[in-house]
């Protein structure tokens, strides 16, 4: 191409070509913010992807560091109990069922010279019918732990089931089993008792499997009452009921008024099956019948049923304020040693390990040097001082004899 005068280039033609050379950049260009477009969305769903991947990577191994820690604190804690008072019952869990019975009473050898004159004397003097709710499921994780422990210390001891087990033996009530049959079965044992052994006793003890009981100190204080007055004992609960009603799990015992009446008021309709809830039924029943609800603290004012373990009332916090607990008792509740008497009738949820536990610690254990346990009631006359002395003379002379 020649060059125009004045060196100045030749201005472009226009044309198709012109046309066609633009459009080509010009789609050129179009590819290119279009290429550029995918490569930042593909590069922004990488790092989504990315994130998303290193968060469900980051949660999951959190949930496996929590899940040991967690593991590892249910090992080492004892089982903490439903913030419900009627909510479902605690159950022996693979690490502390135990393989079989044991016998912790074989052998009295070491306890041959101990004077258990006002024991024997308040075994016939207060006899009292125990009878103990369970189930075919239980019977061999729970009941037969209490059959071997503190149940041989009733003076008639009955095993109530759904199911009859001539073997154990239970007695069939012919009810289903679930916590929403509990008050069902309660109506039907206390029928039974009264129908086949009202004139065999004179108190009448309702326990759970899972419950302990020390008779000894329960004779104790049912002797400052008359069986032929309608009144029950056990720990006693204030909500809903006037009078306060006593708690199931921690047990509770009827007079032989209280029974009559009990059993009476179902036929004459003063009384019905409208609830599933055991206790709280049974007590507004109490408060219909007029039967009492009694006071079961010992004379320093201490609590004898206890609705937990030992170590939930002795040790100071283990159960948050916040527990349903404190809000329940018709007195006002003590925590730490305060919490119990020395004389304690009852604890509940006792799993079958610490019935044992406790079998050895009351009946067995005992401090060296100390001849006479603790006595809350004083004598109160010189003829009952006179008959406690020749009592402890009686007892000192047959020791001599058997050292002789």
């Amino acid at each position: 191409m020649s060059r125009q005068r004045g060196g100045r280039r030749p201005r472009p033609r226009s044309g198709p070509g012109r046309v066609l050379c633009g459009a080509a950049r010009g789609r050129r260009d179009g590819a290119a913010v279009h290429y550029l477009q995918e490569m930042a969305s593909s590069k922004s769903l990488m790092n989504l992807l990315t994130f998303t991947f290193g968060s469900a990577i980051g949660f999951f191994v959190c949930y496996l560091l929590f899940s040991i820690i967690l593991e590892e604190q249910v090992k080492i804690q004892p089982h903490f109990l439903h913030n419900d008072p009627h909510g479902q019952h605690s159950s022996d869990t693979d690490s502390n069922q135990l393989q079989g019975q044991m016998n912790f009473n074989a052998d009295f050898g070491q306890h041959k010279d101990e004077n258990k004159n006002i024991a024997e004397g308040l075994y016939q003097k207060v006899k009292i019918l125990c009878w103990v709710m369970t189930g075919p499921q239980n019977l061999e994780k729970k009941a037969r732990h209490v059959k071997a422990t503190w149940a041989q210390r009733c003076n008639k001891i009955l095993f109530m089931s759904s199911e009859e087990n001539k073997d154990f033996p239970t007695v069939g009530l012919e009810a289903k089993e679930g916590r929403d049959q509990l008050y069902w079965k309660t109506i039907k044992a206390f029928q039974y008792v009264h129908d086949h052994y009202f004139d065999d006793a004179d108190w009448f003890m309702k326990a759970d499997d899972d419950t302990y009981v020390i008779l000894d100190n329960l004779r104790w204080l049912l002797s400052k009452y008359s069986p032929e007055q309608p009144i029950y004992f056990g720990r006693r609960f204030k909500p809903y009921v006037k009078q306060g009603y006593m708690s199931g799990g921690a047990g509770y015992v009827l007079s032989k008024e209280a029974l009559k009446r009990f059993v009476a008021a179902f036929k004459t309709s003063k009384c019905s099956h409208s609830s599933s809830i055991e206790d709280l039924a049974l007590g507004k029943c109490m408060e219909i019948i007029n039967v009492e609800a009694g006071d079961s603290r010992d004379t320093s004012g201490r609590e004898t049923f206890h609705p937990f373990v030992p170590e939930h009332h002795l040790v100071r916090g283990y159960l948050p304020k916040t527990f349903w607990y404190w809000n329940y008792n018709y007195y006002p509740a003590v925590e730490g040693p305060g919490c119990c008497s020395d004389l304690a009738v009852s604890f509940h949820y006792v799993d079958s390990m610490t019935m044992y536990q406790l079998e050895y610690l009351i009946y067995h254990l005992r401090p060296y040097g100390y001849l006479y346990r603790y006595n809350p009631d004083p004598a109160t006359s010189p003829e009952e001082q006179s008959k406690n002395e020749a009592l402890e003379d009686n007892q000192k002379l047959k020791q001599k004899v058997t050292e002789s």
